[in-house]
């Protein structure tokens, strides 16, 4: 069994997260329940900014929040010293809210509204990525209007396309992200950003995909850019300050997959982005990344409280959780593969292999297919290992079924940092057919 961080298993025999036992974790918070492994998150920022500073180049890491994002999660990046992405108004506000220091806030995005321009113009926020021809036109207008200047960077899709699922590629040709590379639209983009003075030009941007396990992707993104910056230098004396090379880290969610160091990411983009500039006789322009699911994808651990048992003869055996597609959907959404252990019987052996299902009335709601485990019995804790990102932000309430809470453990102490919902909360909302009598 392949445990993560600072997961271990205890003397009692039960999986151990951050010091806590997890099955006392469960009874105290109730199941399913989001775990999170604080000093491994720290341990993964710290190795990506101390490789950039090792190497003495100018550099910032920004947390991808679309990937996890509550207020205890920005503070915690806050405290690692990094910058942050936000993706919508929503993740900026929850940023503010968090205190985090607006000016090392970067915000994408392919539709941002004129009110979330607005609130990313009054918070004074570091930079914007810009995405398309409209986003210069409302970008320029609003900052005119507002008496706002804002740093920008333009997003470019390089035509490379990185080996993952295609639901979850982005920086290949046919995109809805960033400015074509190669057709003539990030020159007319770059032209149309200089000549408007409440926009600065800071440099270029792009992602090339999720979940990659090689560095061939990056260098070939790199390559066809710094081709274009020749090109750009001497047209319209660009030469960008910043080139955004993006994330797409990949982290091990099964045996099948191997991914490599952090370190060994950074450590390329750096070589290659050195090699280049130095090749065009330009300043190292400042190299800055967006990990996400590399930074809180597999320091997540969600606690499941086994219910009903189904056995198909023959066929299978299904185990169902009190959670599924509401807690986790990726698995229904694009066949998303995950481990998993009994939580409280980490040394019983192995004696069946069952599939796990979910509660929600749908037929695609399975967490894990084939999964090895002890003799399940109802009651019993199972733990999903790398539930870390893209569970709880893309958490919904299919079915009425409220979103769970969120734990982080480090050094023997549990804090909660994301209440459960509750019925009232989801009906918080909702407005009755009818007035009542008396009422407007």
């Amino acid at each position: 069994m392949y445990l993560q961080g600072t997961s271990k298993i205890n003397q009692l025999g039960h999986l151990e997260i951050g010091g806590v036992d997890t099955v006392e974790l469960a009874k105290q918070y109730g199941t399913p329940l989001y775990v999170y492994d604080v000093a491994l998150i720290r341990e993964r920022a710290r190795s990506f900014k101390n490789t950039f500073e090792s190497l003495g180049v100018p550099y910032q890491v920004a947390y991808a929040s679309k990937a996890f994002s509550s207020i205890a999660m920005v503070q915690l990046a806050n405290e690692e010293g990094l910058s942050l992405d936000v993706v919508s108004g929503g993740e900026l506000y929850t940023a503010l809210k968090a205190g985090f220091p607006p000016e090392k806030i970067h915000f994408h995005g392919n539709n941002k509204s004129i009110d979330e321009l607005a609130m990313a113009l009054e918070a004074n926020i570091g930079c914007i990525v810009i995405d398309n021809f409209y986003e210069i036109d409302v970008l320029s207008s609003l900052c005119r209007q507002m008496n706002k200047k804002v740093a920008v960077l333009l997003r470019v899709t390089p035509g490379v396309e990185a080996h993952t699922h295609d639901y979850i590629t982005t920086g290949q040709e046919d995109s809805k992200f960033g400015f074509d590379l190669h057709n003539g639209q990030i020159e007319k983009a770059i032209e149309l950003v200089k000549n408007q003075s409440h926009l600065q030009l800071l440099g270029i941007h792009c992602h090339i995909g999720s979940q990659i396990f090689g560095t061939e992707g990056f260098v070939l993104a790199a390559g066809k850019i710094f081709g274009k910056i020749s090109i750009w230098k001497e047209k319209f004396q660009f030469v960008p300050k910043v080139v955004n090379l993006g994330g797409g880290f990949g982290i091990r969610y099964t045996k099948e997959d191997d991914p490599l160091p952090m370190n060994v990411y950074v450590e390329k983009m750096v070589e290659v982005v050195k090699g280049h500039s130095e090749k065009l006789q330009i300043p190292l322009p400042e190299i800055w990344i967006e990990p996400g699911r590399s930074l809180v994808g597999d320091a997540g651990t969600t606690l499941y409280s086994i219910g009903s048992q189904k056995v198909v003869p023959n066929i299978r055996k299904y185990v169902a959780v009190d959670g599924g597609m509401s807690d986790n959907i990726r698995p229904a959404l694009y066949q998303a593969k995950y481990e998993g252990a009994l939580a409280n019987r980490m040394n019983d052996e192995c004696s069946e292999t069952v599939s796990i299902a979910g509660k929600c009335c749908e037929s695609g709601d399975m967490l894990i297919w084939d999964l090895s485990l002890p003799t399940v019995k109802a009651g019993d804790i199972l733990a999903v290992f790398c539930t870390g990102a893209y569970g709880y932000s893309m958490a919904n309430n299919y079915n009425r079924i409220a979103r769970p809470a969120v734990v982080f453990v480090e050094n023997g102490e549990a804090r909660l940092v994301v209440k459960r919902e509750t019925y009232e909360d989801l009906v918080s909302l909702d407005l009755p057919l009818k007035a009542e009598v008396g009422q407007p």
